[in-house]
């Protein structure tokens, strides 16, 4: 058995944990979008995504993030993340292909892009709080 190169291993997730104010936490398993191409990819192009993954957008610093769906052939919900962790605005249901400007109401350091209907199925609310689970990333779990 040989080694999967690294231009065709499977990207690393890592988890990130919303700490819900009604309920148990959940926990994402995520990739990052932390160089300029991967933020402008983002999840276009893709058929599905997994109930628990999701897409970390991170700004670097907070600003008025905007975001869309060109290209995006799925729905997506976008939580929209201050510099403390905390979600200041959860934008359901973005629909596919949509170029209409889903902006963040305050500055905001992140964008958590998950699969759409899933905030609401999770009880996921603007006040709730994020963070990196300590472990290292994720491997071959579902």
């Amino acid at each position: 058995m040989g080694l999967v190169p690294a231009a065709v291993a499977a990207p690393a997730l890592s988890a990130l944990i919303v700490e819900r104010a009604a309920g148990a936490p959940v926990v994402f398993r995520v990739k990052d979008a932390d160089t300029p191409d991967a933020r402008a990819v983002g999840l276009m192009g893709r058929d599905a995504l997994p109930r628990d993954h999701g897409m970390l957008f991170d700004c670097g610093r907070p600003v008025m993030a905007r975001m869309w769906m060109r290209q995006t052939k799925i729905p997506l919900d976008m939580l929209f993340i201050d510099g403390d962790g905390v979600i200041r605005r959860i934008h359901a249901m973005a629909w596919p292909f949509d170029e209409t400007v889903i902006a963040a109401p305050v500055p905001v350091r992140w964008v958590l892009e998950i699969a759409g209907g899933r905030a609401a199925a999770l009880g996921i609310a603007v006040g709730d709080r994020l963070r990196r689970q300590e472990a290292s990333p994720i491997a071959g779990r579902p």
